[in-house]
């Protein structure tokens, strides 16, 4: 567990950014596609933790970046390349562009100022995306990962992240993956060698400081 100091240290507004990924309603909504983990991203509170940190990052000048999972109607561009992505196909909702399902989920606000990436391929928010450009352009040092799912897309946000330099903090509170007990032990034995892992106060203490205006 970092210190205050240390989770201080490396939460400057004006070098850290929020993102959030596959927060949206077709996910961890009450009509997801994938019920389970809706059920667990809610009742292990994890949800409301990722709308706390966003509601923080606000207020404190932090750039969020909403990270969104979605594919067209004819399909073309999706990945057919694993048995995740052809069960998706079947599921009775889709993460189809432009429709409720893809748009961020309640609790969590969605600010003018935030952005939202929206990918139609590949199982990582980061790789293929926008975001690293966005993240470099905006000065970004430490990437906070939040949202889900623990068994396969934070993984792939946090490794990617940490290969192209950032320093990744991982709210172990604001994330949340299928059984239950895999994300603790994800966190565990995964995450926690790569990025440094603390719970959603942490996080919320060591944002609150003086607002800093972001450089251009």
């Amino acid at each position: 567990m970092p210190s205050y100091a240390e989770l201080s240290a490396l939460l400057d507004p004006a070098t850290t950014v929020l993102l959030t990924v596959e927060c949206q309603q077709g996910v961890v909504g009450p009509d997801s596609a994938l019920p389970e983990l809706a059920k667990e991203a809610r009742s292990s509170g994890a949800l409301v933790n990722v709308a706390r940190l966003v509601a923080a990052a606000h207020d404190s000048g932090v750039q969020v970046i909403h990270a969104i999972a979605e594919r067209r109607p004819d399909g073309r561009g999706a990945n057919r390349n694993a048995r995740l992505f052809r069960a998706a196909e079947r599921l009775p909702v889709q993460q189809l562009s432009g429709t409720s399902a893809v748009r961020v989920a309640e609790p969590i606000e969605v600010a003018e100022e935030d952005f939202v990436v929206r990918r139609l391929h590949g199982l990582s928010p980061i790789q293929g995306t926008d975001v690293d450009a966005l993240l470099r352009n905006l000065g970004c040092r430490t990437l906070i990962v939040t949202g889900v799912s623990a068994n396969v897309a934070i993984p792939n946000a946090v490794f990617d992240a940490v290969n192209r330099g950032y320093v990744v903090v991982v709210p172990r509170d604001a994330i949340a993956g299928v059984p239950s007990d895999y994300t603790p032990a994800m966190i565990r034995h995964t995450l926690a060698l790569v990025a440094t892992v603390a719970t959603t106060d942490e996080v919320l203490g060591g944002l609150k400081r003086p607002r800093r205006v972001r450089r251009a």
